[in-house]
């Protein structure tokens, strides 16, 4: 089956040029102009990625990605014009898993979003899961669904990323640079702090007190390890 993206901007041009190179590469593309035409696809519709422009009518693209958050993991890559570095932060917090900035090179954006397609595929088939248990927490990863206490974690792509990457090797701590090029890539344009965001939201998903986390913990002045 081919794989469905959503690409939302309200300048058409824009559109419609991600909208043809994607096409090119077999992928079927719906298209929105506004912030609620982008909810209302979403709902709609099990899509693959979402291309999500900042600045929209109606919502802005901000007030779309955590509206998606609520239903969906499906990952959602930012494109703004701005380049203020905290806007890109911002973007995170509600659940953003990349970014891009405008003006960008079309191969760019393809490659990102065939980077991140290749992250979150879900294999085929029926041979065993990986599992890893740790408490109440249950990660399977050929499924790319948790679970704590039986109850299932509503995480975004990265944020499972981070947490699978983590915990394959339990008790190892990772510097934020290292956690950065392992789970977004050497070229990947942002900086550290991104980790710390992911990191704080993997907390107040997976933890009971996130102030002081069971599972995702903090070597001070060295890096993040995962607790078994």
């Amino acid at each position: 089956m081919a794989k469905r993206a959503l690409v939302v901007d309200d300048e058409k041009a824009i559109v419609k040029g991600i909208k043809y190179s994607l096409e090119q590469d077999g992928l079927e593309v719906d298209c929105a102009y506004d912030g609620d035409e982008a909810l209302a696809l979403a709902r709609e519709h099990d899509y693959d990625i979402v291309l999500l422009d900042v600045m929209l009518p109606k919502r802005d693209g901000f007030e779309v990605c955590r509206e998606i958050r609520g239903f969906s993991d499906v990952p959602v890559v930012m494109l703004t014009a701005k380049g203020d570095d905290m806007d890109k932060i911002l973007g995170l917090e509600y659940g953003a898993d990349d970014y891009i900035t405008k003006p960008f090179n079309i191969l760019e954006v393809k490659a990102r979003i065939k980077a991140i397609m290749r992250r979150v595929a879900k294999p085929s088939g029926t041979r065993e899961r990986g599992r890893i248990t740790a408490g109440d927490l249950v990660i399977e990863e050929d499924a790319r669904r948790v679970t704590s206490a039986g109850r299932e974690v509503n995480l975004t792509g990265r944020e499972f990323d981070v947490l699978t990457f983590l915990a394959r090797t339990p008790g190892k701590v990772y510097s934020r640079d290292e956690l950065l090029h392992a789970v977004w890539g050497t070229d990947y344009p942002g900086d550290a702090r991104t980790v710390d965001v992911h990191v704080r939201r993997l907390r107040e998903k997976l933890e009971d007190n996130p102030g002081e986390p069971r599972y995702v913990r903090t070597k001070w002045g060295s890096g993040y390890y995962f607790q078994l």
